[in-house]
């Protein structure tokens, strides 16, 4: 604890936990759908796929949204940035809790909105290290980014408050919690970073992006995009915001590692959130537990994937990223096998559960601690891109998982999917950590020789 106090004197503690209460928030506004969507399934009318569909849809936003938000962080204030987050994560939840009954369409809608506050992470994070040293880098993002236990809250709050009040006015829970947000942001919140480039031209895209976004989901509700269509939104919207970032930004995506990085965070935090949005819906359907106990399950598991963050940054300091990260994924993959393979009972399923989430928490603090090391001084942008492809393979997981459900009655296909992702990715590291140890032997030989 002494180690760890030492640590936070460092830099601005304040700073870092307005930060963390910035993604705290925002993480429990994005994934509160997947808790509340047993309660809202029956008077939807929807199957399966639409079910998976919906709580997706805020993982998709969000991780659209982060390339934007992280690409405006370079030139405008985080503080002023995270404010106005505060502001239009909130507004779904109003027009959620007060309005009469939405249909799945507005759901949907709203869910874009809902984006904004998982989109908190590409603002809260390079935020809260910019006043802390290189060395301590891993530590402290681990710690903001610890922010992810707001989906122990959705399961905690949400499944019961719903039984009680009904869904729609369980909601509106988070509005308190994001006014203490807002103030320990406007007090505390500290951005030591230095800004470059146009902040209008950030507002504007953010702009267009949204506007993009919304039609697109607009498309899906009219059929010009169909069922498996769907799955082409994450492409279609990276595309174009990707197209509005200046060039040099784009330029950071020719670097071989930012693809190995982006490809292991879908895996580790789109796991974490995919799951955490989908699994109270797998839980009932598979297991048959009752909507609140399997929000229970949900919020146990979120809170371990969460606690776990710092330490897995805390690790990648000590044995380095590549190290931790290539242990991490071959155990996700493995655990990934078991479930396609084996289709266990529920009491193996928990047990299966909890391993799958320790490498999800300890795999995310990892890789960004490689982050903060590889992109010293442009961390906000790499921070919303990286943070893009986390959010787009947890959009993948429910709607993936949903598909395969609906069309065999099993969730294995989809496990076996995740499984070969997982293990391709830590191929590759591995591959990576040879390739590097022969170029250090390499330089080594050649400084013998001379």
């Amino acid at each position: 604890m002494s180690h760890l106090w030492h640590a936070l004197r460092q830099g601005n503690w304040r700073s870092l936990l307005a930060c963390f209460l910035y993604f705290d928030t925002g993480f429990t506004l994005w994934v509160m759908l997947g808790p509340l969507a047993p309660f809202m399934a029956p008077g939807l009318h929807v199957g399966a796929a639409d079910l998976g569909f919906l709580v997706a849809v805020p993982v998709l936003s969000a991780a659209i949204l982060r390339i934007m938000l992280g690409a405006l962080y370079q030139s405008w204030d985080g503080r002023s940035i995270a404010l106005l987050g505060v502001a239009l994560s909130a507004l779904p939840v109003v027009i959620i809790g007060c309005a009469g009954a939405p249909g799945f369409h507005e759901l949907v809608i709203l869910g874009v909105l809902l984006g904004f506050g998982g989109a908190s992470f590409a603002v809260a994070l390079p935020m809260a290290g910019s006043s802390y040293p290189a060395k301590v880098q891993g530590l402290v993002l681990g710690l903001a980014a610890a922010g992810n236990v707001g989906a122990v809250l959705d399961g905690f709050l949400f499944p019961a408050l719903a039984q009680s009040w009904g869904w729609q006015r369980a909601t509106l829970v988070v509005l308190p919690l994001l006014a203490v947000t807002a103030w320990a942001l406007y007090a505390w919140a500290d951005d030591r970073q230095a800004k470059q480039g146009s902040v209008w031209r950030g507002l504007r895209n953010l702009l267009l992006v949204t506007l993009a976004l919304l039609a697109l989901i607009e498309a899906v509700h009219a059929g010009i995009l169909s069922t498996f269509g769907r799955l082409l939104l994450p492409i279609l919207g990276v595309t174009l915001a990707l197209a509005v970032l200046p060039g040099d930004y784009r330029r950071e995506l020719k670097a071989r590692d930012a693809w190995l990085i982006m490809l292991i965070y879908s895996i580790t935090f789109g796991g974490f959130v995919g799951m955490s949005s989908y699994v109270a819906v797998l839980m009932s359907t598979a297991y048959h537990l009752s909507k609140v106990h399997a929000g229970m399950v949900m919020a146990a598991l979120a809170c371990t994937g969460a606690l776990l963050r710092p330490l897995g940054g805390h690790l990648a300091d000590r044995v380095s990223g590549s190290r931790a990260l290539l242990f991490l994924l071959s155990l996700i993959a493995l655990i990934d096998a078991a479930f396609a393979l084996l289709h266990p009972q529920l009491p193996s399923a928990l047990l299966m559960f909890f391993l799958l989430y320790v490498g999800f928490g300890l795999g995310n603090g990892a890789t960004f601690q490689w982050v903060a090391q590889r992109w010293s001084g442009r961390t906000g942008l790499m921070t919303g891109i990286i943070g893009c492809a986390g959010g787009i393979g947890g959009f993948y997981l429910p709607v993936v998982m949903g598909l395969a459900h609906e069309s065999s009655g099993s969730y294995a296909a989809g496990f076996a999917l995740f499984a070969l992702l997982a293990a391709t990715a830590a191929a590759l590291v591995a591959r990576r950590r040879m390739m590097s140890r022969m170029n250090t032997e390499a330089s080594a030989e050649e400084r013998a020789v001379a």
